[in-house]
């Protein structure tokens, strides 16, 4: 098994934290990992981006310019990554904020509305905990229990009153992960 994803979208989303989750999520269960965030001028608003790489061997460099998987938090990380997804590759689109379609029919488009389930939850800011439970339950890469089980590893101390709704938000994007629709 060997699997590259890079999580998207713009600074503040959270985008850092989906992939930390992911990779610690991976080695709460025994498997390598690389994680490699993109800090900048990203964190001012534009598209942040958080690669990580997930393999039952070890792995010699986490870098890598084709993912096979890509979780889409807006618009401009649409734009960005459309286009270099691996071929039959998985793409998880927040369709609360991009309603642009495709024109590639070789990858498996999941559109969930993470940001207006996040709003229905009571707080925008868990929408990357929605997409990261829709992507955990199509791929099944790590447990949905290692997922919540590391929370409180990756969150501060000061945001560990959000550690409910986060959990929440992740069953939530498992359950609208199984009623999705291409």
């Amino acid at each position: 098994m060997y699997k590259e994803i890079i999580c998207s979208g713009f600074g503040g989303q959270g985008i850092m934290v989906m992939g930390k989750l992911i990779a610690n999520a991976a080695m709460k269960e025994n498997k390598e990992v690389t994680w490699m965030p993109s800090y900048g001028a990203e964190v001012r608003g534009g598209t942040a981006h958080s690669k990580i790489i997930v393999s039952d061997k070890p792995v010699a460099s986490g870098l890598f310019y084709e993912p096979q998987d890509c979780i889409v938090m807006n618009r401009p990380s649409f734009i960005k990554f459309e286009h270099v997804i691996k071929k039959n590759g998985l793409m998880i689109i927040n369709s609360s904020l991009v309603s642009d379609k495709t024109d590639r029919d070789d990858l498996k488009i999941v559109r969930i509305p993470a940001t207006e389930k996040a709003k229905e939850l009571g707080n925008i800011k868990v929408a990357n905990m929605v997409a990261l439970g829709a992507y955990q339950r199509i791929t099944n890469l790590v447990k949905l229990e290692s997922i919540i089980a590391i929370l409180k590893d990756v969150f501060p101390p000061y945001r560990h009153i959000m550690l409910d709704i986060n959990k929440q938000a992740l069953h939530e994007g498992v359950k609208l992960a199984d009623e999705y629709k291409s």
